[in-house]
């Protein structure tokens, strides 16, 4: 009686064995590193690689381990000085086309790392990092839709041929037509753009207009619009830092949250996330004088005035062509020995540029590179942020050919094009960010917050175990095993699925911790129960067993349901701690029921018994 199957016996081995394995590399610790990667987010080549290292080679600094990591180059040392120097060394031998960026990597053996076992990824509070919160330009992006809608009205009544005049007036479009007599016309072709936009007149006789607004259901629509394209967006830009495990979440109406784990120089991180670079191609305004325009400051009408690199003036037309959130991809490359950006738009910006070019062929258009930034102004001895937009012409070509969907940008030097291809890969955004709050947490600070963390986990550990040992006596020290590679599974399932462990996911361990022996109590009471009733201990053994089944059970089950709920509506801490709380009461589960009886049917299983130890 109480014999497991031999396949049962090998099943728990091979579980533990698979655990242990997959929680080792947690044990060897991380140490100083330098990351280098190409600013274009490709891969690096062996050239590069060379490179490097003959710069470190030449002014005596030594790795203690080199090797190659998803396209990065990872270069360890001894200690943080010697990283910090061989940081500068790199940046300034590199380049700008190169990131080299501090960082920590972990101590795994290199046959680990081949195999693909990796430590757990912590969290920002336990690792050290960089947080952003970054706050979107709402008014920026109605003003953006509303620029849109009127180009379109604009577009429609031209091929109409109605005369008029549409302009938009702080959250409103004005629409004048030269007929009155075409004013009902022009207001259903409004109404088909959009379902529900708010249209009315105003004013009589030949000062009638149309006044378009957009309605509170839209208003809202459009701004959570914004706020989800930039989320979108952050998380590309994101993926082209480099950085495992970020954390992208909305906090509020018009607020996003970055966290950065690992990054010790956020200044990089904050140059990608930041930036509001986007393009606008747009046709040359010909037969006019730029100087004049220029000289006058004014410029002709249906004209914008804009200067090129080397300052000189260019008028361009004031209608766009295709804009950033039209571009698909974009990469840096090399025509004629010059750097450019192969660049494909989307099928409306294909549509708008085959249309273009297909009517001004021999005729000038012009790259405009567009960059928005937020300073502080003294208004009334009052600090006020305010937006600031810059301008500039980046290229200016004739059109020689037909063309759609693909094309270079050229006039670029070697840093801007791997820059620009990376911020245009990254899509554009839909309204303005701006960081209104940047803390840099410290690896030190992690390191004390793990200390502590771990501190809580061994007090528990080491109370719990004593307990279970004298209480219980040789069960007791089998749930003490069980509880022991309870621990080690919940490493393991963390460390394969790379969850960020963080503070309050350490605390979900230490809560398991616990929890992990509730089941053994109920099995040893159990137990106790039957041999008080007169009941052989093997008997006692398996009824302990079968009858406490469904009250630990149904006890798992209702604080898993809490767990997942915690996860599917909680933040990002509330998400670690539910987490470590699943996998841990999942892996309880089998330890405490399956871990244990495998153990004591072992021990005890198949032999004629006066009495258990328990």
């Amino acid at each position: 009686m109480n014999q497991n199957p031999a396949w049962r016996n090998l099943l728990v081995a091979a579980v533990i064995a698979v655990g242990l394995l997959l929680a080792l590399p947690n044990i060897f610790g991380d140490t100083p590193a330098i990351q280098v990667g190409r600013a274009a987010g490709q891969p690096l080549d062996d050239l590069a690689i060379s490179q490097a290292e003959t710069l470190l080679a030449a002014v005596s600094i030594e790795t203690t381990e080199t090797y190659t990591k998803e396209g990065r180059f990872l270069l360890t040392f001894a200690d943080g000085e010697t990283q910090s120097r061989a940081q500068r060394v790199l940046a300034d031998g590199l380049g700008k086309s190169y990131i080299v960026a501090l960082t920590r990597t972990p101590k795994t053996p290199g046959w680990m790392r081949s195999a693909g076992l990796e430590p757990m990824s912590l969290g920002l509070d336990l690792r050290g990092g960089v947080h952003f919160v970054f706050e979107i330009d709402m008014e920026v992006a109605i003003r953006q839709r509303l620029d849109i809608l009127a180009n379109d009205v604009s577009r429609r009544l031209r091929e109409e041929r109605i005369r008029r005049n549409v302009r938009v007036s702080g959250d409103e479009i004005r629409i004048r037509v030269g007929d009155p007599a075409d004013l009902n016309r022009a207001e259903q072709l409004v109404a088909e753009f959009e379902d529900g936009l708010d249209i009315r007149r105003s004013g009589q006789g030949e000062n009638e207009q149309i006044i378009v607004r957009m309605t509170e259901e839209q208003v809202r629509a459009r701004q959570d619009f914004a706020v989800d394209q930039n989320m979108v967006v952050l998380r590309q830009r994101v993926d082209e830092v480099g950085v495992a495990e970020p954390v992208v979440q909305r906090q509020g109406r018009d607020r996003i949250v970055v966290q950065l784990p690992g990054v010790d120089d956020p200044s990089e991180a904050k140059g990608t996330l930041d930036a509001r670079a986007t393009l606008e191609f747009r046709m040359v305004c010909e037969g006019q004088n730029a100087f004049e325009a220029q000289r006058r400051g004014r410029a002709p009408l249906g004209c914008e005035l804009f200067a090129d690199r080397e300052g000189q003036p260019v008028l361009l037309k004031r209608g766009t062509i295709v804009t950033g959130d039209q571009l698909i991809d974009a990469n840096a490359t090399y025509v004629q020995g010059s750097p450019a950006v192969n660049v494909r738009l989307n099928s409306g910006g294909a549509a708008s540029m085959l249309r273009t070019t297909s009517e001004n062929v021999g005729k000038p258009m012009a790259v405009l590179y567009v960059v928005q930034e937020q300073e502080i102004i003294d208004r009334d001895g009052e600090q006020v942020a305010v937006t600031r937009t810059d301008r500039e012409v980046i290229n200016v070509a004739t059109i020689q050919g037909v063309f759609s969907s693909s094309f270079q940008i050229t006039g670029l030097d070697a840093f801007e094009a791997p820059l620009l291809a990376r911020l245009l890969r990254s899509g554009a955004l839909a309204a303005p960010l701006y960081i209104v709050e940047e803390r840099t947490i410290g690896p030190s600070l992690g390191q004390d917050n793990i200390d502590s963390g771990f501190t809580a986990i061994q007090i528990g550990l080491v109370c719990v175990i004593l307990f279970m040992a004298l209480y219980y006596r040789v069960f007791g020290i089998v749930a003490d095993l069980a509880l022991f590679a309870n621990l080690v599974l919940i490493v393991a399932i963390l460390s394969m699925l790379q969850a960020s462990l963080t503070l309050p996911g350490i605390a979900g361990i230490v809560l398991t911790v616990g929890m992990a022996v509730d089941a053994n109590v109920l099995i040893f009471e159990r137990i106790r129960e039957e041999l008080r009733n007169g009941n052989s201990p093997q008997a006692s053994i398996h009824s302990g067993y079968e009858k406490a089944l469904s009250t630990i059970a149904d006890a798992n089950v209702t604080t898993l349901i809490a767990a997942v709920v915690l996860f599917a509506f909680g933040t990002g801490p509330i998400k670690g701690f539910a987490i470590t709380l699943s996998v841990g009461i999942a892996t309880s589960m089998f330890t405490s029921i399956i871990g244990t009886r495998t153990v004591i049917n072992l021990l005890y299983g198949g032999r004629r018994l006066d009495r258990l130890p328990i």
